[in-house]
């Protein structure tokens, strides 16, 4: 209740709750979607299910990693520094928000999986670079784990992708496929609830420290020492991101689990183990702010790639990749420029 009386006293606050909203809600369309996209495309489970699944396990990968590590939330809400003008720094998290929602939406409407996660930290540093007109409000140490957590998110869900395809085909070579199919689809659901948790550990976090960012700014104040995050926030990013998701997520689920490979059920298993692996080792390791897009496309490229490269459908790859490489500059000068916009206009 303290939280919606500031919010409904602070235009300031109201602007950057409804543009936070506005970030998770096309997160939920975009980025969530991965996480249930091949267990819904070896049809192992009903895409409402599906959806109703991810959202649990989304607040509870909110939940419990929190309880274990906030790492990932603190690494974004120490990305910037907008200083503690409450008009100004308002307005440049208002423009580094905004060009979020048009960069994902954008990315949604031609199909192509673009990671949030990436355009999240690409638009606040350029909102921050417009601010101070200069690199000074950029945590470089922070933007270190950027770089560390792509390499893992790349290289790792591949691997692992890779790896263990070709172990549970090792594994189960002499076994009747059609006897173990069944057993791989309820396996798949398990992978896949896993999966959306680990989504809810990674993404959550972001947009829960994007939050706190905003609520800080609103008061002038500056983010310092260990985080709290109240349930209620939690609740909130959770519930947005199932909305999101049940909206808009089907292109996504079908540019991943369909288009790009044609999985059978132990590959789609694979693919979500091998994920949630590589999210939870990143998680772990001194809150690296990992992609969760990349991370479930490269454990399926993996996947694919295990059977034989030309299982992989190369043309949809590039479209992603292509993405993959645009977001962090094409996303950095829109919310540059966003940013300089509204300075203009409001400052």
């Amino acid at each position: 209740m303290e939280f919606f009386q500031d919010v409904l006293a602070n235009p300031a606050l109201l602007v950057t709750v409804i543009l936070t909203i506005g970030v998770i809600l096309v997160n939920g369309w975009t980025d969530a979607p991965n996480a249930i996209a091949t267990c819904i495309s070896t049809r192992a489970i009903r895409p409402k299910q599906a959806i109703i699944m991810a959202a649990v396990f989304n607040f509870l990968g909110v939940f419990l990693m929190t309880m274990v590590n906030k790492e990932v939330a603190m690494t974004i809400s120490n990305m910037v520094d907008f200083g503690t003008d409450i008009k100004a720094s308002s307005i440049a998290l208002s423009g580094a928000l905004a060009s979020i929602v048009v960069w994902a939406t954008a990315a949604w409407y031609f199909g192509i999986p673009t990671s949030e996660s990436h355009a999240l930290i690409a638009g606040l540093t350029g909102a921050a670079v417009a601010f101070y007109n200069s690199f000074r409000g950029v945590n470089g140490a922070e933007w270190v784990k950027v770089v560390f957590g792509l390499l893992l998110s790349t290289f790792g869900g591949f691997f692992l992708g890779w790896a263990i395809s070709k172990g549970i085909e090792a594994i189960f070579k002499d076994r009747d496929r059609r006897k173990a199919n069944p057993v791989f689809k309820n396996a798949q659901i398990g992978a896949a609830a896993a999966m959306a948790f680990m989504h809810g550990a990674q993404d959550g976090q972001k947009f829960i420290g994007v939050f706190l960012i905003g609520m800080a700014l609103a008061k002038g104040q500056a983010i310092e020492g260990a985080l709290e995050i109240p349930v209620w926030l939690m609740l909130l990013c959770s519930a947005i991101m199932a909305l999101g998701t049940s909206i808009g997520g089907y292109r996504i689920i079908k540019a991943v689990g369909m288009d790009m490979v044609k999985l059978e059920p132990h590959q789609g298993f694979s693919a979500d183990i091998a994920a949630a692996l590589a999210l939870l080792a990143a998680s772990l390791l001194k809150g690296l702010p990992v992609s969760t897009t990349h991370t479930k496309t490269t454990a399926i490229m993996g996947v694919g790639a295990s059977r034989r490269i030309k299982a992989v459908n190369w043309g949809v790859v590039r479209e992603m990749v292509l993405a993959w490489v645009l977001t962090f500059p094409g996303c950095g000068l829109l919310g540059y420029l966003v940013t300089r916009l509204l300075i203009i206009v409001f400052a």
